[in-house]
């Protein structure tokens, strides 16, 4: 106890160079921590946008490009599937369900998915969580749409609100599809996921607002009513991409290369899991070198720290003279240093950590709007945890030399 008030009051004399060490690695936990959580929390959102689909078929094109662009509204497909495809796959009888996929346009940035009802039963995220309706209820007409918790908030949408999609996928577009707008008849709970920034319409709403454009152009003279849309046979002539769910799973490897070989269409089929899998070792050597970064910052500062140590100890010669005419023996030196860079890594651990929630609090929504990204508050992990407790030993080793220094000055002043 007497040591602690010592050391207290030790760093308290010296404030002036005790509070900029502090600052230093406060900012190099605040960095370290950070990192860490995001790394992690990015992960969890990438493996949990998708579960309970077998596979995911598109055009021949990459494995990573497919599963972007299917679940993650990132990245643009090289072609698009036929109907006719879409239907004799899903067809089969090893199929259980199937979500048909349709993109190319938006709305205000966000990206509109054409679908089927299907895909409100039979779409879930992270543990086989299934998507809920927060207000309202599935598209049924043409011109229903249902909306993504962030884009309803973002956009202060509410049920019976009319919106106007545009062609394309930019965040400003000139070609709009303003002679036919849909009205918002459902917004779903967050989840957390892609889900969220995507506003959904149905595979006829998409063939409504397409059905006099060509080569991505409206041709003029056009005079179909929306009355006359909603009563026609609007059947989609292709789509993006879709998902299975197969009714086996051991049938899974064989149909995704039947599907891999089908004849008349180029497709490509992906099992979800794998290429997640290829995607963080794609994306390891980022994260590594990220964390190497944060590493080194830390280090720089706990040697700060003791670099201030060390040079306190010639300024602290009559401090140390005064502790050794009471009777205070070398190793007291030893442990009262080694105490000070203690205190002040698990002060600057509090301050780091403190910083980095008031951070994540205040720019959730940022990072949901602009990155999609879903961090939560609570970064005291257990793996966080370990890593606060790595901190302090490492202040603790690093503050041997200061310490061994302050013991063999002790030594000579008794002697």
């Amino acid at each position: 106890m007497i040591l602690a008030r010592l050391a207290l009051q030790s760093l308290l004399d010296r404030k002036g160079s005790v509070v900029l060490a502090l600052m230093a690695m406060s900012v190099s936990i605040f960095v370290l921590l950070g990192v860490e959580h995001i790394r992690h929390q990015t992960k969890e959102n990438f493996s949990s946008s998708v579960s309970g689909a077998d596979l995911i078929v598109g055009a021949r094109t990459g494995r990573l490009n497919l599963l972007l662009y299917s679940v993650f509204r990132i990245g643009s497909p090289t072609n698009n599937i036929r109907w006719e495809t879409y239907q004799t796959i899903a067809n089969s009888h090893h199929v259980k369900w199937a979500i048909p996929i349709s993109l190319g346009d938006s709305h205000k940035g966000y990206r509109v998915l054409g679908t089927t009802t299907d895909y409100f039963q039979h779409y879930s995220y992270g543990k086989q969580h299934p998507l809920v309706f927060r207000h309202g209820r599935a598209f049924e007409q043409v011109f229903d749409v249902v909306l993504g918790a962030e884009v309803a908030k973002k956009l202060g949408y509410q049920l019976g609100d009319e919106l106007i999609l545009a062609h394309g996928v930019a965040t400003t577009s000139f070609s709009k599809h303003d002679d036919r707008p849909f009205t918002v008849v459902g917004i779903l709970a967050s989840t957390g996921t892609p889900v969220d920034q995507t506003v959904h319409v149905s595979l006829q709403g998409i063939e409504a607002i397409h059905v006099d454009w060509q080569q991505g152009v409206k041709m003029p003279g056009s005079n179909i009513t929306q009355a006359e849309l909603e009563q026609a046979d609007l059947q989609p002539r292709s789509v993006t991409a879709f998902m299975l769910g197969l009714e086996s799973k051991m049938a899974m490897f064989r149909f995704q290369r039947a599907i891999n070989q089908y004849a008349q269409e180029p497709l490509l089929a992906i099992l979800p899991g794998v290429a997640l899998s290829e995607l963080w070792q794609m994306m390891g050597v980022l994260e590594n070198t990220l964390l190497l970064v944060s590493a080194l910052v830390f280090v720089a500062a706990c040697l700060g720290v003791s670099a201030m140590l060390l040079s306190s100890i010639r300024e602290r010669s009559r401090e140390i003279q005064l502790l050794r005419v009471i009777g205070a023996p070398p190793y007291f030196l030893f442990f009262l240093i080694e105490l000070e860079a203690l205190l002040i890594a698990l002060m600057s651990c509090i301050l780091g950590a403190g910083l980095l929630a008031a951070c994540l609090v205040f720019l959730q929504d940022y990072l949901v709007s602009h990155f999609g990204l879903h961090v939560g508050v609570n970064f005291l992990t257990e793996n966080n945890l370990y890593l606060l407790l790595t901190i302090i030993l490492a202040s603790a080793v690093v503050a041997i030399f200061p310490s061994f220094s302050g013991y063999r000055q002790a030594r000579i002043i008794k002697s």
